[in-house]
């Protein structure tokens, strides 16, 4: 049995990876989460999945994971997420460094084959080039997430170098998805526009971003994982069509028949980038498919919303 732990994977992109792993019925799948941003209830309730409520910042909690699994693979995907949260915690947000350190440690003493790493777009901080390319990495971030996603990126480099520990770290891009929390652009709005609620935006909305939907985001991390491809490389995973943070509000608004207005806040003194846009092309090459167009993916969440409604 191939044994993989997934640390973070109680949110969003976690879950969903976790449930495809899962239906290899040869994969055991070890979830830990300290439930800070995840959930209990985004869990698969799987046979071959296990949920461990530990804290990978915490050494001792998480070794006695590694002691008892003995992982082939692992992905880290647990960190301090969210704009706001992010912004309001920044010292929270600096003690992810130890986690990172943590689980490269554990990983490289108990001989996992490769360990995944959850960096970010952030690290591009405010972008000097378009679309944004892997081999570029700025050092012009300044928010202390961006930071540490640009010290664990270091750190999982260092790793290789120094031990021959392999890696692979995909920078997702704005990745939307059933399980995606309230805290994030695309179900704020979704909500509000089924509630026919006010739809909130900073400034006046022209910032841009792309937007992949989660089943991209796992179909390309599982093709990375079951091949060489990208091993010890970088990877841009996302989407390369750009909108307006005020055209996704209107599309929202539109798909959904909300009576919601738009209401514009003042823009954010920091955090809200004003462009985002990748090069996907090692992102394509791998998949071999056309993504999944924002469109269609909204749909599937509005249906989502309104089944539970």
């Amino acid at each position: 049995m191939q044994k993989i732990l997934i640390t973070g994977g109680a949110g969003n992109i976690g879950s969903a990876l976790a449930l495809e792993l899962a239906k290899q019925r040869d994969n055991l799948v070890v979830i830990v989460d300290n439930l800070l941003t995840g959930s209990r209830a985004k869990i698969p309730k799987v046979n071959n999945i296990r949920f461990i409520h530990a804290d990978v910042n915490v050494l001792n909690q998480i070794k006695s994971v590694f002691d008892q699994f003995k992982f082939d693979y692992v992905f880290h995907y647990a960190a301090v997420v969210g704009v706001q949260r992010t912004l309001n915690n920044p010292i929270k947000v600096l003690e992810d460094i130890e986690g990172i350190k943590n689980i490269l440690k554990l990983s490289n003493d108990h001989n996992v084959k490769r360990v995944f790493y959850a960096s970010s777009s952030e690290v591009y901080g405010e972008p000097f080039e378009f679309p944004q390319k892997e081999q570029t990495t700025p050092l012009n971030s300044r928010l202390p997430y961006a930071i540490v996603k640009n010290v664990g990126e270091a750190f999982f480099k260092s790793f290789q170098k120094e031990y021959g520990l392999n890696y692979t770290i995909f920078r997702f891009f704005n990745t939307y998805g059933v399980n995606q929390s309230e805290d994030f652009v695309i179900p704020r709005f979704i909500s509000a526009a089924i509630n026919n609620e006010p739809i909130k935006i900073y400034g006046k909305g022209s910032q841009s971003r792309t937007f992949c939907y989660v089943e991209d985001n796992v179909e390309v991390t599982l093709r990375s994982m079951t091949s060489k491809l990208c091993e010890n490389d970088l990877l841009n995973v996302g989407s390369d069509i750009e909108v307006s943070i005020l055209e996704l509000a209107q599309k929202i608004i539109e798909l959904t028949n909300s009576k919601s207005q738009i209401k514009f806040l003042p823009a954010l003194e920091e955090g809200d980038m004003t462009r985002r846009c990748p090069d996907i092309s090692k992102m394509k090459n791998i998949l071999k498919r056309d993504l999944i167009c924002l469109e269609s993916g909204l749909k599937k969440l509005i249906k989502s919303y309104e089944d539970r409604q």
